[in-house]
């Protein structure tokens, strides 16, 4: 009995002492989940079922030294979404790790579109075939004057107008059912000549370029009302008439490009938000850089340069941000290139006003390289096409014509990346920008 006893004892002591000094979590942060049915697994094994946006812990410790990797088991359902997981991998260092991102998608629903003459909103179901339809009570009235570029958030609640004007960037509720807006709270002022607006993957911080006063405001997003309060530091210098700003979908770095012809990267404290400059920063481009993208894997990154009438071609160091001008950058493009989109896929880029006055061409990536190389023939878009956005689901690409009052409708073939009109779409006086939800 008393071999017994010692035996049963001892077992239980192995057993627990695979598990002594497991105390680290692996967690993060879930956006833009609609559907149900989510599971997360960790390392194939450690599953964790998710049914809400927000922060999210797998309940199973690991010990310092172990490695971890995150990955989706079940994509959600009703409605069908695609997640994709960031910064998903790695080994645990002496602390719990909390910045993985999920991020799910679905076939796009609303686009909205910033009208700067005619200060208002257009806003737009998408229908199944990619044409625009316009939802009820829109045009909606913007809170500031001359809205100049918009964005939804990542979970799809909030819209975020930058108004060039009034200096200030304004919230709007994102109806879910209808996709009508509401004004949300008061604006938050920017800097002189607010011009684009971006807000990280975690759908904790927005940061607009501010063209006049040459910086960037930085704020923290309210995750129970979408408004903002301006970080300590902000805002923060970046360089001469700053145009354009993306983050890497891992959150880990905001890219600015200034129209002098420079493209300045920060590295983003996930804690506070705040801005630092990467050893290197700037990195040059060309004269006029007008419009900057990065690849779904945060390996290449663009820039279309208006004065130059080139696209300047980089890959993406992942550990430092830095950038490096890919083999045969910059990509001459006969007229001035205004705005660039990547499909979510990562394989094609799309810009608009190359090879010939308002046209839009596909080209595609080089997976090994970044180099571009243009696939099919341009397709027409209305008069100055000054901003272009791709469906979360990669099927429909939309072009706000600045001169003719219109939105240019394409479907994408899915083999090919090659784009077909579908039509043109009326919106107000001079779209700057168009966002798709």
């Amino acid at each position: 009995m008393r071999t017994l006893v010692y035996m049963t004892i001892a077992g239980a002591l192995a057993i627990s002492g695979c598990n002594i000094g497991a105390k680290y979590t692996v967690g993060g942060t879930l956006t833009g989940l609609a559907g149900q049915g989510l599971v997360l697994e960790d390392n194939s094994g450690n599953d964790l079922s998710v049914d809400s946006n927000g922060g999210f812990a797998f309940t199973d410790g690991l010990r310092n030294g172990d490695a971890y990797s995150v990955t989706v088991k079940t994509q959600p359902s009703d409605p069908a979404q695609t997640c994709t997981v960031h910064n998903g991998s790695g080994t645990i260092s002496k602390a719990d790790v909390t910045n993985v991102i999920v991020s799910c998608t679905q076939g796009g629903r609303f686009a909205y579109v910033a009208n700067q003459l005619s200060n208002n909103l257009s806003a737009y179901t998408i229908d199944a075939d990619g044409a625009l339809t316009a939802i009820a009570g829109s045009p909606f009235a913007a809170a500031g004057t001359a809205p100049a570029s918009l964005t939804v958030d990542p979970n799809g609640r909030y819209l975020y107008v930058v108004d060039s004007d009034s200096n200030d960037v304004s919230v709007y509720t994102i109806d879910n059912s209808t996709g009508a807006l509401a004004i949300a709270g008061t604006p938050s002022a920017t800097g002189s000549g607010p011009y684009a607006v971006a807000v990280d993957p975690r759908d904790a911080y927005l940061y607009v370029t501010n063209l006049a006063s040459n910086n960037v405001s930085a704020y923290a997003i309210d995750s129970s009302t979408g408004l903002l309060t301006e970080l300590a530091g902000s805002p923060f210098g970046v360089g001469t008439q700053p145009t354009s700003l993306k983050i890497d979908a891992n959150g880990n770095y905001l890219y600015v490009a200034n129209f002098s012809g420079s493209v300045a990267v920060f590295a983003i404290d996930p804690a506070t938000g705040s801005l630092s400059a990467i050893p290197g920063s700037p990195f040059g481009a060309g004269a006029g850089a007008q419009s900057l993208v990065i690849d779904p894997t945060g390996t290449f990154a663009y820039v279309a340069n208006e004065t130059a009438a080139t696209i300047s071609e980089y890959s993406i160091n992942a550990s430092t941000g830095a950038l490096t001008a890919v083999s045969g950058s910059p990509l001459a493009t006969v007229t001035s290139p205004e705005s660039l989109a990547v499909d979510p896929a990562g394989r094609y880029l799309y810009a608009a006003n190359v090879t010939a006055q308002n046209r839009i061409v596909a080209y595609s990536i080089t997976p090994s390289s970044g180099v571009l190389a243009a696939t099919g023939a341009p397709v027409g878009a209305g008069t100055l096409p000054i901003s272009l956005a791709i469906d979360p689901a990669g099927q429909f690409a939309y072009a706000a014509n600045d001169n003719s009052g219109d939105i240019s409708a394409y479907a994408v073939d899915s083999t090919t990346g090659t784009l077909s009109f579908i039509g043109n779409f009326a919106a107000g006086n001079k779209p700057r920008s168009i966002a798709i939800d």
